[in-house]
């Protein structure tokens, strides 16, 4: 499959070294980037140039990084991609539920990110063309009219809430999706909390896909802080 080349993506980031290293792996794998040191040149930029991918750092100088989510978001469904040096599983909650669309680490490597980013091309695609009836990646399909999940051309038997939770990770196919943001639209926000009841359908829907619990295939747990239907990425070996 063909990516999408030369897509502008702003970083905002006020360390050096951390530009230096993203400006050469964007660079060397056609992305054009641009670069912001803090939080108002970046929304600056965003207004003014808008770009397709966001990188943004939390521990900006002027601004923190979550006010920035919050503020983006009021006007644009731009891609987020937070990058920071907080491991903290409730700074990755917040951002995400602020409106991010994934969380690295630093330290990270380059590969971790460019597989980011070609999810984040993927979206920005779609959000273009449009979305069809059918949902399709790798072995794994949705036919949205029959309300229909099949694995390896054989359809499987979910119960409605299995189905509506596959749909809910399958329409962010490759972004992490909380807990809270799960519970809130497969079961309502008075379920926000109940991340084990959570647990137990996600045990059910991973056992009907084939799913290994230790080595998931499709969905992946991200630890405090939501699951991820994994993306299969077509001739992964070319990258």
């Amino acid at each position: 499959m063909t990516m999408l080349t030369d897509t502008s993506v702003l970083i905002i980031e006020d360390e050096p070294e951390i530009r230096k290293f993203l400006a050469a792996v964007l660079v060397n794998h056609h992305f054009n980037p641009s670069f912001a040191e803090t939080a108002r040149a970046g929304l600056n930029l965003i207004n003014l140039h808008p770009p397709e991918i966001v990188i943004l750092d939390l521990g900006l100088p002027d601004m923190d990084g979550l006010e920035l989510i919050k503020d983006v978001r009021q006007w644009t469904n731009v891609p987020i991609i937070v990058l920071s040096a907080r491991g903290r599983e409730q700074d990755k909650v917040s951002a995400l539920e602020l409106g991010a669309d994934d969380y690295l680490t630093k330290p990270f490597g380059a590969g971790e990110l460019l597989a980011r980013l070609k999810v984040m091309q993927r979206h920005a695609r779609h959000a273009i063309s449009g979305y069809a009836n059918a949902f399709a990646n790798g072995d794994l399909r949705i036919d949205f009219d029959k309300r229909a999940v099949y694995v390896c051309h054989k359809e499987i038997d979910l119960t409605p809430t299995e189905y509506k939770l596959f749909c809910a990770l399958a329409r962010q196919v490759g972004k992490v999706v909380t807990y809270q943001q799960l519970l809130r639209e497969v079961w309502g926000k008075n379920a926000e909390e109940n991340n084990h009841y959570l647990r137990i359908y996600v045990q059910h829907l991973r056992r009907k896909l084939g799913d290994d619990p230790l080595l998931p295939k499709y969905i992946g747990t991200e630890a405090g802080v939501g699951y991820r239907l994994k993306e299969v990425i077509e001739n992964q070996g070319a990258a």
